[in-house]
Formats: C-alpha cells, structure tokens, sequence
C-alpha cells in the first residue's frame, strides 16, 4: 500500500473528513501539519499552486482536495490508488 500524505490545519473540517475516509481505507497515512508560511509555500509548491488544506499525495501522485479524495471514492478509484 502507498504511502497517503496529507497537509493539514487542526482546525480545517475538510481535513478532518479526509483523514476519516482514509482512516475507513486502512490507509497509511503521513499527516504534516501546516503551521508556517514556509510550510504553506513547500505545500504549494508540490501542490501545483494550490494553496488551501487539505492537499492529498499517494504515493507520488498528487490528488488534490477533500472533493477530489471523495470524488475518486465515489468513482471507485480511490481503492485501486491506495492498493498500488
């Protein structure tokens, strides 16, 4: 199984939402939480730009947001992504 990273804020609900879906996945996941402005720009930089929480990777692919994490849930890939 990949390995799941997640940037998130403590207080973001969204974050809160995707880490719940990946915890129901079994998901491994490495959560850095985002509380510097440097933090916030490495983010973004790997992110393509994006700059809001929570940012998700699996593996090395970048998946976007909490919509895009339930989206690809919805769709049926999600389960395939996180089993390699």
């Amino acid at each position: 199984m990949p390995r799941v990273t997640i940037y998130t804020k403590d207080y973001c609900p969204y974050c809160q939402a995707a880490l719940k879906l990946l915890a129901g996945k079994n998901a491994d996941v490495e959560r850095i939480e985002v509380t510097s402005p440097q933090m916030q720009t490495d983010m973004a930089a790997r992110a393509g730009g994006r700059r809001t929480v929570p940012q998700i990777f699996i593996g090395s692919q970048h998946i976007g947001g909490c919509d895009d994490l339930y989206a690809l849930d919805e769709a049926g890939r999600l389960d395939p992504l996180l089993a390699g």
